[in-house]
């Protein structure tokens, strides 16, 4: 306990290197992020992305930093399409991971279905998103974290 009657921070384990740290920090600086999102900060931004035979609408898309957004994936097509983006995945604090699909870094969104990525972004950086069954035929795109 601190002078103040709040618990000490745990320290890190001996030998934890700066990508751990780091890592520990985001997760942290995420869990911030999304506490204060709900509780009156600013509502998250929507985003919708809609999939089809063969192509995202739209290939790009524009998040910043630090804030909530909830990503809407919905499949106007007749197969199904993945949304697969596991660099993009590893940049966010992810508030919903049930989402993904099991064992996976990918959203599985059926023909007709919508699907909801609720998250704040971490890192900047521009991260490839293809559907992992029709990335040969051109649907993929970036997303940019400025």
């Amino acid at each position: 306990m601190t002078t103040r009657g709040e618990p000490e921070a745990a320290p890190l384990a001996p030998g934890a290197c700066g990508i751990e740290r780091r890592a520990a920090l985001a997760a942290l600086l995420g869990a911030a992020a999304l506490a204060s999102a709900g509780a009156g900060a600013a509502p998250a931004e929507t985003v919708e992305l809609a999939m089809s035979e063969y192509r995202f609408s739209p290939d790009r898309l524009r998040f910043r930093r630090g804030l909530a957004y909830r990503l809407e994936l919905e499949n106007r097509g007749s197969e199904l399409h993945e949304f697969t983006a596991p660099e993009f995945l590893a940049s966010i604090a992810l508030d919903n991971p049930e989402v993904l699909a099991p064992g996976s870094q990918e959203v599985v969104v059926r023909p007709g279905e919508r699907k909801e990525l609720r998250f704040v972004a971490l890192r900047r950086g521009r991260y490839a998103m293809r559907c992992a069954d029709h990335d040969w035929a051109g649907m993929v795109g970036e997303i940019v974290i400025a």
